[in-house]
């Protein structure tokens, strides 16, 4: 988790709530959480990288939309991240 981007996690996030979302559905998200514009530009070059790094598997959902789905990789990270968070908060 530590050499993801916590724009990047944020991603996983949202992934993982979401039943094999489409990109549109992961912008509509992040724009809510962050009350701003998010561009194309800066979604899908972190989906890829995300799915080149084995966070996110990329399926076909139809011709011209591709799904999403978190792979066991990044659900171990997110079980990881969120125990750490959880111990800081005793701390």
């Amino acid at each position: 988790m530590k050499q993801l981007t916590a724009f990047q996690r944020d991603i996983l996030y949202i992934v993982g709530k979401l039943k094999k979302p489409h990109g549109l559905a992961i912008k509509r998200k992040l724009e809510a959480y962050y009350d701003s514009e998010v561009n194309h530009g800066r979604l899908y070059p972190n989906l890829d990288q995300l799915v080149e790094e084995g966070y996110i598997d990329k399926g076909e959902k139809d011709d011209r939309t591709n799904e999403y789905t978190l792979t066991n990789q990044a659900k171990k990270t997110l079980r990881q991240r969120r125990n750490w968070e959880n111990l800081e908060q005793i701390l």
